[in-house]
């Protein structure tokens, strides 16, 4: 019901001319009977019937207390029936509605990244605004992805399939279904069903792209989902010690510190619409997620590079809660961006804010390997590092989405007052 609700019908707009086409019709009608009472012979029971005995101006008033009666029964009637057919929460249907409205008016954001880093962005800042558009990497190599990528050379659909749950507005049953894993010891063993879900798709569609848009259709997705690149590439790192590996899945278990990763082939052609949308982007979010594994290989894609060092939008680089064994080993907020900057074409920095995790105090013990992130002092020069509230209170080594996306519309709305004070330049302090 709430896709009826789109901008482009203008709901509020047909409303009014449905209300004044009821006040003209019923006008007319009121002329046509005035006119016929008038000039016809009618019997006297019609005068009793319309109340002729009794002065115009209490009939008016009648009419309209009657009129408006019906009106408060009506919507009232209409008000439980819309709600009783949409998904149940505990939002009131104006507060949904509402909020659809408002979210539909959200900024143009793009969030670049994969892994599991990125629907945690996403199913927060899904709730501010409806104009987004995740661009994932296509490096996945391992799980149910990469097997799927092997046997039937399509682009891996195991990140796909994280952030079209994350962006969808179903029922939670049908989000546990498109998560669902076969279990072991069957020809299905280990697939979920949306991976396999995405690729009946792609059969059928003819094209992963296609198959893409009509999931997120089916799903009622609030945004779309873009992969940085339509080739087969693989990520390959070389390691400070001059050695080197293929294989998104294989670059954490050498265990030695990565000097920079490529893609194989080093030169993709970058997906059109993911260009487009950074380009034409308010709010360009990378990670949180593997740096080196989700969050570098998409600007790796040259066409993705130069659109995010280019675009005018308020860039966020949202910094891991914690280090990755094999990846970011003894890391803190200021490597993890000299990392990503580093990959950049002339290792650009096009950062205009960081946020850092505040870390609570932890009364459990880490396990091996891994380290929080810790903030030092920073020699960035123009980028903000901002230490913020974003992690969750009941898993200390996670985003929390509802604080990162709030965190996040706030430096948003910051950035726009001072653009606006300082008359449409860049600002950031």
């Amino acid at each position: 019901m709430l896709k009826l609700l789109r901008p482009g019908l203008n709901v509020k707009r047909w409303f009014l001319v449905l209300l004044l086409g009821m006040v003209v019709l019923s006008l007319g009608l009121g002329f046509a009977i005035t006119g016929a009472y008038r000039i016809a012979v009618v019997p006297g029971w019609v005068g009793l019937i319309t109340l002729q005995f009794v002065p115009v101006w209490v009939r008016a008033a009648m009419l309209l207390v009657i009129g408006g009666g019906l009106c408060v029964v009506g919507f009232a009637g209409l008000y439980r029936s819309l709600a009783d057919v949409l998904p149940a929460n505990s939002q009131s249907l104006i507060e949904r509605i509402y909020e659809y409205r408002v979210r539909q008016g959200g900024p143009r954001i793009v969030c670049i990244g994969g892994g599991t880093g990125m629907p945690t962005v996403l199913r927060g800042l899904k709730h501010h605004s409806a104009n987004i558009t995740a661009i994932v990497t296509v490096g996945d190599d391992g799980g149910s992805s990469g097997r799927l990528r092997r046997e039937h050379g399509i682009l891996p659909p195991g990140d796909f399939r994280n952030n079209i749950v994350a962006l969808a507005q179903v029922e939670p049953l049908m989000a546990r279904l498109f998560q669902y894993r076969f279990g072991e010891g069957s020809p299905l063993g280990g697939h979920s069903f949306g991976n396999l879900f995405v690729l009946a798709m792609t059969n059928i569609t003819g094209s992963f792209e296609h198959a893409l848009r009509e999931t997120t259709r089916v799903l009622a997705v609030q945004g779309v989902i873009l992969p940085s690149t339509l080739e087969d590439v693989e990520i390959c790192a070389e390691f400070a010690d001059g050695s080197e590996v293929c294989g998104e899945s294989r670059i954490p278990e050498v265990g030695k510190p990565i000097k920079r990763v490529y893609l194989n082939p080093e030169h993709p052609a970058a997906q059109p619409e993911a260009v487009s949308a950074i380009l034409e982007a308010d709010l360009i979010v990378l990670g949180p997620g593997s740096l080196y594994t989700s969050v570098v290989p998409n600007v790796l894609v040259e066409g993705v590079a130069k659109a995010l060092i280019q675009a005018d939008a308020l860039k966020v680089y949202v910094c891991n809660v914690a280090t990755q064994p094999g990846e970011t080993d003894g890391y803190n907020v200021e490597a993890h961006v000299e990392a990503l900057v580093s990959h950049l074409p002339g290792q650009t920095n096009p950062i205009d804010v960081v946020i850092a995790p505040r870390h609570p105090d932890l009364s459990e013990p880490m396990e091996p390997g891994i380290s929080l992130v810790k903030t030092a002092p920073s020699r960035m020069t123009h980028t903000r590092v901002m230490v913020e509230d974003v992690v969750r209170d009941d898993l200390a080594l996670r985003h929390d989405p509802d604080k990162l996306a709030t965190v996040l519309m706030r430096i948003y709305d910051e950035e726009r007052r001072a653009r606006t004070t300082s008359g449409g330049a860049r600002y950031v302090s």
